[in-house]
């Protein structure tokens, strides 16, 4: 049998095939997951009026080794999961109260990461990047992978050869290519993923220089050159969209302008260059973005 990640899911997803006594278990278990994870064996026999036998039969039925492994994974599944599973649906305000909830985060989020910065480490960062012969953006997931991004479209317009990558083995192998004079910047809200802290470890090893803009105190940005770190806290809201990556793309563009400053004769005429190319497109002449 395959290895059930989900073990929430599927216990709904067999409601009405278990056998009835194990049934009975699953009914129990769902309607009381806050709790679920501190009961004995014993204690869940007893409320769902079965045996400890029936109990372990149906463990072992959703997808666990047996009970204890169904106690550790049930245990995980609510720590995360508890605030999604909750009948309540929240504040389901629209129109402008939404728009203030939403912008007033951002501009909450984007004030508090602009206290955390250290205008020293900004400028070591900036520094390291506009010398860099390229830079290799790096990210996994959504956010971080977005911000990776973004970080490669806003490099390669100084004239600094920059690209980003999301896949873990693409992000090895591009790494064991980077030397000294090119930059890996990692970017994870969480500093964890081993395909970054790995990355990060073979691009050293040829002596590129590393970057990290990601939590403090994780383990990211103990094993890069420089890391720029924040704590930036998540709404509680489950519907509200994660703050986190608009400061990370805010801080990414304060190291894009920091670089641009330090090589100014070069940037200017990338910029002039790109602007040209794209001015046959328009109608007018005035001011726009860069290409976007």
């Amino acid at each position: 049998m395959p290895k059930v990640i989900d073990i929430i899911s599927n216990m709904r997803s067999l409601l009405g095939s278990l056998p009835k006594r194990e049934q009975l278990v699953a009914e129990f278990v769902l309607t009381n997951l806050d709790q679920i994870s501190f009961l004995s064996q014993n204690e869940i026999a007893k409320a769902a009026n079965v045996s400890v036998a029936t109990v372990n039969r149906f463990c072992t039925s959703i997808g666990c080794e047996g009970f204890r492994d169904f106690q550790i994974r049930m245990a995980q599944s609510v720590a995360v999961g508890m605030q999604y599973l909750d009948n309540r649906s929240g504040d389901m305000s629209i129109s402008g109260q939404l728009v203030s909830q939403v912008f007033g985060n951002l501009i909450d989020t984007l004030k508090l990461t602009g206290s955390q910065l250290d205008g020293q480490q900004i400028e070591e960062a900036a520094e390291v990047l506009a010398n860099a012969h390229r830079i290799g953006f790096l990210g996994v997931g959504g956010g971080s992978a977005n911000v990776a991004r973004e970080g490669a479209n806003r490099f390669f317009r100084l004239g600094i050869p920059a690209e980003s990558h999301s896949d873990g083995f693409l992000q090895r192998m591009v790494a064991s290519t980077y030397s000294d004079g090119d930059v890996l910047v990692a970017i994870s809200s969480s500093g964890q993923p081993a395909e970054l802290l790995d990355s990060v470890t073979i691009a050293r090893q040829y002596g590129a220089s590393t970057i990290s803009l990601t939590k403090k105190g994780s383990e990211l940005s103990a094993i890069t050159d420089i890391s720029i770190q924040v704590d930036i806290p998540e709404d509680q809201d489950i519907y509200a969209p994660t703050s986190s990556r608009l400061a990370y793309l805010a801080i990414v563009d304060v190291l894009a302008a920091g670089a641009a400053r330090k090589r100014p004769e070069q940037v200017k005429e990338n910029l002039r260059r790109i602007r040209t190319s794209l001015a046959p497109l328009y109608k007018d002449t005035g001011p726009k973005p860069i290409g976007d």
